[in-house]
């Protein structure tokens, strides 16, 4: 399952958790929302209005279960977060495709020059995991577009 940068909802505080939780504490405030907006375990006497916003928000907590109770998507969204994070955290210089780096045989890597002096590296082995690289003498970065 990609996930797209268009992805912007934080799963974790859909289930009022934090990325630290272990997978236990995870599904046992999944589990906790789960009961609490279950269509099946609403009252006869709520509004229509509060019936649809519970059942919205019962497809949520289910689709963040989904995400963050497997390991593999769990990892995968914790990484796109990061990148977004440090997206934001960090001036984004350029986005370079891989191709217009310059190779390094001996040390099989790709550089770039930064405009402060310094280089941005990737090494042969980073290049299916990497996207975003930074500047290893200021705070600029570039992403890597495959």
């Amino acid at each position: 399952m990609a996930f797209e940068r268009i992805t912007r909802k934080d799963w974790y505080k859909i289930l009022g958790a934090k990325p630290s939780d272990s997978p236990s504490e995870l599904k046992r405030k999944y589990q906790k929302l789960a009961l609490l907006y279950h269509p099946d375990k609403q009252k006869a006497d709520v509004p229509a209005g509060e019936v649809e916003e519970r059942v919205q928000r019962f497809i949520e907590i289910d689709q963040a279960w989904k995400i963050l109770g497997n390991e593999e998507t769990k990892k995968e969204y914790d990484l796109q977060q990061r990148e977004d994070n440090l997206t934001n955290d960090w001036p984004l210089h350029a986005q370079v495709h891989l191709e217009d780096m310059s190779w390094n045989e001996d040390e099989q890597c790709y550089t770039l020059s930064c405009r402060c002096g310094g280089n941005y590296t990737v090494f042969k082995s980073e290049t299916k995991d990497v996207s975003l690289v930074y500047c290893d003498t200021c705070s600029l970065v570039i992403e890597i577009l495959q």
